[in-house]
C-alpha cells in the first residue's frame, strides 16, 4: 500500500495539472493541436491515479457519502455525467457526416474537392503511404479507421 501512496497522489495532481490547463486552453480556442492529444492521454493518466488514490484512501472517502453537501455535489456530477449522453443541439456533430462521406467517395473525388489537381493528390496519397487510384473509394484505404481517414485529409487539404 505504501508503494501506492508515493504515486498515486503525485500522479492524481500532476495529471490534473495537465488537463485543466490544457482543457482551459480548449476551452477558450487558444489550445494547440498537440494539447487535445495531451489532454485525452492524461484523462487516462488522472483515472488511473485517482483509482490509486482512492485504494489507499477508501476509508476517509467513504466519509464524503455520510455528508449531506458532499453527496449532492457528487450526485450533481453523476447526474451532469448522465445528461451528458443525451443528444442535444439537432443531432449528430455535422463533422462526422463528413467524414462519412470521405469514406464513401472515390479518391479522385475527395482530390477534386481539395483544390488539388488528380496526378498532385494521388502522388501525396502515396507520401502518406496509401496506395490509392482514381476510382479507388476511401474506404478501401482506410478500411474505416478514423485516424487513416484523418490522415488522408491531412495528406490532401493540409498546405
Amino acid at each position: 500500500m505504501s508503494d501506492l501512496r508515493t504515486w498515486a497522489t503525485p500522479l492524481t495532481i500532476g495529471s490534473f495539472l495537465i488537463m485543466g490547463t490544457t482543457g482551459g486552453l480548449m476551452f477558450f480556442h487558444l489550445n494547440s493541436g498537440f494539447n487535445k492529444s495531451i489532454h485525452e492521454w492524461a484523462g487516462w493518466a488522472m483515472m488511473i491515479g485517482v483509482a490509486a488514490h482512492l485504494v489507499v484512501n477508501w476509508r476517509p472517502f467513504t466519509v464524503y457519502f455520510r455528508r449531506p453537501v458532499a453527496r449532492a455535489i457528487i450526485a450533481g456530477c453523476a447526474g451532469l455525467l448522465a445528461l451528458s449522453f443525451l443528444p442535444v443541439g439537432g443531432g449528430e456533430n455535422p463533422m462526422l457526416a463528413v467524414f462519412r462521406a470521405i469514406n464513401d467517395a472515390d479518391a479522385a473525388v475527395v482530390i477534386q474537392l481539395s483544390g488539388l489537381d488528380l496526378e498532385t493528390g494521388l502522388q501525396r496519397l502515396e507520401q502518406a503511404g496509401f496506395d490509392a487510384e482514381a476510382g479507388t473509394p476511401i474506404s478501401d484505404l482506410t478500411g474505416g479507421d478514423r485516424g487513416r481517414q484523418i490522415q488522408i485529409v491531412d495528406a490532401l487539404f493540409s498546405q
